[in-house]
């Protein structure tokens, strides 16, 4: 329901001056431009995960297309270890017709049945509903693990790469901003983070259940923020003996340094050095962001060394830093993300009476956001006002009354010259005012 006339006079007024600004009660205009596209560990199995996962190296030319060639304005791509989201605007409505024709974008080389895949999978939300998936998500309460912090730091990240890379615009930047504002105060005012969990503590707790041996040979494959906490973990338990590959050896060997004490020794070695890497592991735990598998027959065979024991592998990547074949070809016992929803079920059960606590600060966050946005649009279309008032007064005095000025007196002319400065000032200010107070009332 639009607001008119009924609201009161000075709403006519503001209206009638082309502000844009009186929006419907619950649902804005612009904010219903705001679409989400989600692929979740609740509606698509984590195995297929990585068909939507977008590699550093080509995600901003990705992106820039499908915001050119799909109608959208603005666009931030997400993606964790059990999710990714595309969240972006676009006068257009997300129904399968706009799905069809955004995944064909997406992925060029996609078959029809593949597009079909992503249609059928894809969790849809618009407008405020958008608005209040992202900061469900960004408080954890749609995570794998409730009650995970990583996840604002994961939506930052996000935002800051598309930000850079010029995909965002003014809606995207005041709602991450509001998202992470509000998964903050819940994080502070309910209990949704107590003896927090994590992707990481959940896999720490299935490797406790296989009870590996303390002197177990650690290979890690990845140096990153997940590999860096199993390994600070692991070390708390007692295991000394690590073998860290990464792309860049610099920051493999950062993390030996981090590590390395007279107890626990590691080495640092590249990627491209599996093959030749002749000591042999127990267990291996992989994280990376690779697109494509890290292990294959090709370099995981030499990194037996000749052993048959069984191998305990963590495989924490989406998509997979398995080839298939390491699963069939090969004695291993493999945990992976799918093997984490079970422990996570748990989580969620411990945690579910703070949930009502934490959808409510969301919904006040939402009313919140939804002033905050009608005060933002005020700006922008404000933003004009003062140079177009000057122009009309400049054009007053220099061209319509420039003959009748011409007649006056120089003291006439100073002290017009002050009543129509005062003029300029009170037009500016006075609709400014009027429209934030039209804007109060309409939120009550």
């Amino acid at each position: 329901m639009r607001l008119t006339a009924h609201v009161h006079d000075k709403t006519m007024t503001v209206k009638k001056a082309n502000f844009g600004l009186l929006q419907s009660e619950k649902q804005e205009p612009a904010l219903q431009l705001l679409k989400t596209i989600a692929f979740t560990h609740k509606k698509t199995p984590v195995k297929e995960l990585h068909r939507f996962f977008l590699h550093e190296e080509n995600r901003k030319e990705r992106l820039a297309f499908i915001k050119f060639s799909t109608d959208i304005n603005e666009i931030l791509y997400l993606a964790t270890c059990n999710r990714i989201e595309f969240v972006f605007t676009t006068h257009l409505s997300c129904d399968d017709r706009f799905l069809t024709r955004f995944f064909k974008n997406f992925r060029q080389d996609w078959t029809e049945a593949e597009v079909e895949f992503a249609v059928n999978h894809a969790e849809v939300f618009e407008g405020e509903d958008a608005l209040r998936h992202l900061y469900r998500v960004a408080s954890s309460l749609d995570s794998l693990v409730v009650g995970e912090r990583e996840i604002i730091t994961q939506v930052r990240k996000a935002y800051d790469s598309c930000y850079a890379d010029g995909l965002t615009g003014d809606l995207l930047r005041i709602l991450v901003k509001s998202t992470i504002q509000t998964a903050k105060k819940i994080y502070t005012e309910t209990k949704i983070a107590n003896n927090p969990v994590s992707v990481v503590s959940l896999a720490e707790r299935k490797l406790r259940e296989k009870r590996p041996d303390i002197n177990s040979r650690i290979l890690l494959i990845g140096a990153g923020e997940t590999n860096t906490n199993i390994v600070k973990y692991l070390i708390k338990q007692g295991y000394h003996d690590f073998a860290i590959f990464n792309r860049s050896l610099e920051n493999a060997a950062k993390l030996v340094r981090m590590i390395s004490t007279d107890k626990v020794k590691a080495s640092a070695h590249t990627l491209d050095g599996l093959s030749n890497y002749t000591k042999g592991f127990d267990i291996l735990i992989t994280c990376t962001g690779s697109a494509e598998p890290v292990l294959n027959s090709a370099n995981y065979l030499p990194l037996l060394n000749g052993e048959a024991d069984e191998k305990l592998i963590v495989d924490l990547a989406i998509p997979s830093d398995l080839h298939p074949d390491i699963k069939t070809d090969y004695s291993v016992s493999i945990i992976d993300i799918a093997d984490l929803k079970v422990v996570a079920e748990s989580n969620l059960l411990e945690r579910k009476a703070e949930f009502a606590a934490a959808e409510e600060l969301i919904q006040e966050s939402v009313d919140e956001f939804r002033h905050m946005h009608r005060t933002r649009t005020l700006e922008l279309k404000m933003k004009e006002v003062p140079e177009k008032i000057r122009e009309i007064k400049d054009k007053a005095v220099n061209d319509v009354f420039a003959r009748e000025l011409e007649g006056m007196d120089e003291k006439s002319r100073e002290l017009l010259g002050k009543v129509l400065d005062y003029m300029e000032k009170k037009c500016i200010s006075v609709p400014m005012i009027m429209a934030k107070e039209i804007i109060l009332e309409t939120s009550e």
